[in-house]
C-alpha cells in the first residue's frame, strides 16, 4: 500500500505521515528532509541554494544516512531547501530514489508538496493536508523555540507565505493537489484529532465507504 501525503509547511503532514506509517507497519520517507540534505550540502560548502550546477551535484551525490540530521532542520536550511526544490534538473535527479523507496515492501508513506501529482500518482490514498497560514506559523515557531531558534511569528508567517508562493507557481511539480487526493484542513484539530481524521480517511479508500 502507498499513502500519499502533501500539504504546505507546517499543516501537519509530516507528523500524520509518521503515526500512519507506524499504524499500518509501513515505510515513512519526509520527502523535504532529501531538498534539506541537498540545501544543507550547499550552505556547508559556501555555495548558493539557487546554483543550479551545484544543487544538481549535490543531489546526484546524496547519503541518505544524513536524512537525520538535526541541522536539517534548522530555519536556515528551511529556506534554502525551498529554493533547492524549485530548481527542476534537483527534481529530476531525486525522482527515482522517491520512486524506488515508494515501491518497498509491504508499503510506503510518504509526505512531500508533490507525492500524490508526481512521485506516486497511482498511489492507494492521497491526502492533501492544508491549515490557516497564522496557525501553521505558530506550529513553526514552537517547533523553532522547542530546538532552542529564536523565532519571531511575524518573520516566519512571512517565511511561510514566501514559501507557499514559491512552492505553488514552480515550473517543476508545483505544489497542489491530486484531482482524486482527499482534503484534510487540520486548521481546529489536535494531533490526534487530525490523526484519527486521516485514518478514518484512509480506511473508506481501501473500504470503498462514504467517510463519516
Amino acid at each position: 500500500m502507498i499513502i500519499a501525503i502533501d500539504g504546505p509547511a507546517a499543516s501537519g503532514k509530516g507528523t500524520i505521515a509518521k503515526q500512519i506509517a507506524s499504524v499500518y507497519g509501513l515505510h515513512h520517507l519526509d520527502t523535504g528532509l532529501i531538498y534539506r540534505a541537498v540545501a544543507k550540502a550547499l550552505l556547508d560548502a559556501g555555495r548558493s541554494p539557487e546554483n543550479a550546477e551545484a544543487a544538481l551535484a549535490a543531489a546526484i551525490a546524496l547519503d541518505p544516512a544524513k536524512f537525520g540530521e538535526p541541522a536539517l532542520k534548522t530555519q536556515k536550511v528551511t529556506e534554502a531547501a525551498s529554493v533547492v526544490a524549485a530548481i527542476p534538473e534537483v527534481r529530476q535527479a531525486l525522482m527515482n530514489y522517491q520512486r524506488a523507496f515508494a515501491t518497498k515492501s509491504p508499503g510506503a508513506v510518504l509526505d512531500g508538496r508533490d507525492i500524490g501529482t508526481v512521485i506516486a500518482p497511482g498511489a492507494d490514498v492521497k491526502l492533501f493536508v492544508v491549515a490557516t497560514p497564522q496557525v501553521r506559523a505558530a506550529r513553526r515557531v514552537l517547533e523553532l523555540r522547542a530546538r532552542g531558534e529564536d523565532a519571531d511569528e511575524n518573520a516566519v508567517l512571512a517565511d511561510l507565505l514566501r514559501r507557499d508562493e514559491r512552492d505553488s507557481r514552480r515550473s517543476a511539480a508545483p505544489l497542489k493537489a491530486a484531482p482524486d487526493a482527499h482534503l484534510l484542513d487540520t486548521t481546529h484539530l489536535s494531533i490526534d484529532a487530525a490523526f484519527r481524521a486521516a485514518v478514518d480517511i484512509i480506511e473508506a479508500a481501501r473500504t470503498g465507504r462514504k467517510r463519516r
